[in-house]
């Protein structure tokens, strides 16, 4: 078993891919606990969170690591800084709203079959970046995205 160090030591050793306007590594794969849970170390600019949604399959646990953050989880609202865990239980809708202008976190996905959205929908890169976005996606690919994602993966947006 991996010390949280050690896994966070390999998040800098390759193996990134571009998501979002930051980047991403998985540092569990879902293939490897069973399905039971997926870990991924994030880095996102402002801006480039999703709106609010709620999973219907999967909780989710955000660790910040750098940067601060707002987490709406339901009725609470909790302003987080660097060393809070957040808990997004299934069926809660939920949001986080980055407040610097990049944020750093793990993310803890149980169980871990949604880590294959974050693949999906990303590309290898060997020079991980922040290219913050330039405005909200086109019409037609955030209704292809909401569709995709209620579809394949029981992620609902209000």
């Amino acid at each position: 078993m991996q010390k949280i160090e050690e896994l966070l030591a390999s998040a800098t050793a390759g193996g990134y891919r571009q998501y979002h306007g930051g980047f991403f590594k998985v540092l569990l794969p879902a293939e490897q606990t069973g399905g039971a849970m997926a870990l991924m170390d994030t880095t996102l600019p402002r801006g480039a969170e999703p709106p609010p949604h709620l999973h219907t399959r999967e909780d989710e646990m955000f660790y910040l690591l750098e940067g601060k953050a707002r987490f709406i989880i339901g009725d609470q609202v909790t302003d987080a800084v660097p060393g809070e865990a957040i808990f997004a239980p299934r069926q809660v809708l939920h949001q986080l709203i980055i407040t610097t202008p990049t944020a750093r976190f793990l993310t803890l996905l149980t169980p871990g079959d949604f880590l294959a959205y974050f693949l999906e929908t990303s590309v290898p890169t060997d020079e991980p970046r922040i290219v913050p976005p330039q405005g909200p996606p086109p019409a037609e690919v955030i209704q292809q995205m909401t569709v995709r994602l209620r579809d394949a993966y029981g992620v609902l947006f209000r």
